[in-house]
C-alpha cells in the first residue's frame, strides 16, 4: 500500500484542501476540522441533521484553507471574496450566503469529527462502488472527494479490504503508526454535488445494499509524526 492523497478540511462540512504533507498527533491531522459553522443555538453546521448537527444548504459553496502562516483558516465565498475564520465580516457574509444567522468558531473540548480523528479510503473500494453504482459523470471512477477522507491508500484489486482491518496497526511512512477502530458509516452526504463532483442519487444506496452503507475507515493516533504523499504503509 502507498500513500496517495492526504485531504484536510479545516472547516466541518465546507470544501477542503490537497496537501503534500501534514503532521498528525492524537487529535488528528493538523488543522482538520478544527473550525465549525455555528448556528445560533450552538448546532454545527452539516449536510445532516442529528442532535450535534443541522443541515445547512450552502455549506458546499464554500472553501476552507489553512494560510501558510500560522492562524485560523481562510474561508473563501463563491464570488472569490476570502475571510479569516475569526473575522465578523466573514461571519456576516457567511451568514447572508446561507440565509440563516451563523459563526464560525474553534473546537473546544468536543472535537468536531464524525466518529474519529483520522479516516482512510483505498483505490480498492473506490473502484467496488463505482462497479456497483457507475461512473462519475465524466466518466472517471467515483470521486473519492465524496467520502471526505483524510487518507486516500493505493491498494491493488477490489472489494472494501478495509472493512476487516478493525484493530489492526498500520504505519505510513517512518513515524505515523494508526489504529483502526471500525468501518465508517455513511449519509447522504455523499450523494450532494461538492466542488467538481455533480450530485448523485446512487452511492448511499448501493453501499445500503452491498456493504451494510459503510465506506472506508476511521482510526485512532498511536504515534505521532508527519505523513507525505508517496509514504510507503505497511501493517504492524
Amino acid at each position: 500500500m502507498q500513500l496517495v492523497e492526504i485531504r484536510r478540511y479545516p472547516v466541518k462540512s465546507l470544501l477542503g484542501e490537497v496537501v503534500e504533507a501534514a503532521h498528525v498527533d492524537s487529535r488528528g491531522l493538523a488543522g482538520d476540522r478544527l473550525w465549525a459553522v455555528r448556528d445560533t443555538d450552538g448546532k454545527v453546521g452539516s449536510g445532516k441533521n442529528t442532535r450535534r448537527f443541522r443541515r445547512m444548504p450552502g455549506l458546499f459553496d464554500l472553501r476552507a484553507q489553512m494560510p501558510a502562516s500560522s492562524g485560523g483558516p481562510l474561508v473563501e465565498l463563491p464570488d472569490g471574496r476570502r475571510f479569516a475564520a475569526d473575522d465578523p465580516a466573514g461571519h456576516q457574509a457567511i451568514s447572508e450566503h446561507l440565509g440563516r444567522q451563523v459563526t464560525l468558531a474553534p473546537e473546544t473540548a468536543v472535537p468536531h469529527h464524525d466518529e474519529g480523528p483520522v479516516s482512510l479510503i483505498t483505490t480498492a473500494a473506490l473502484r467496488a462502488v463505482t462497479g456497483m453504482a457507475g461512473v462519475e459523470a465524466d466518466g472517471g471512477r467515483v470521486d473519492p472527494l465524496r467520502f471526505r477522507a483524510n487518507l486516500l491508500l493505493d491498494l491493488p484489486g477490489t472489494g472494501f479490504p478495509e472493512d476487516d482491518w478493525s484493530g489492526r496497526r498500520l504505519r505510513i511512512g517512518p513515524d505515523v503508526v494508526l489504529r483502526v477502530v471500525r468501518p465508517l458509516t455513511r449519509c447522504v452526504m455523499v450523494d450532494m454535488a461538492q466542488d467538481h463532483a455533480a450530485a448523485r442519487n446512487d452511492l448511499l444506496k448501493s453501499l445500503a445494499e452491498h456493504n451494510d452503507m459503510t465506506f472506508g475507515v476511521f482510526a485512532t493516533v498511536e504515534h505521532p509524526g508527519r505523513l507525505t504523499v508517496g509514504d510507503a504503509t505497511a501493517w504492524i
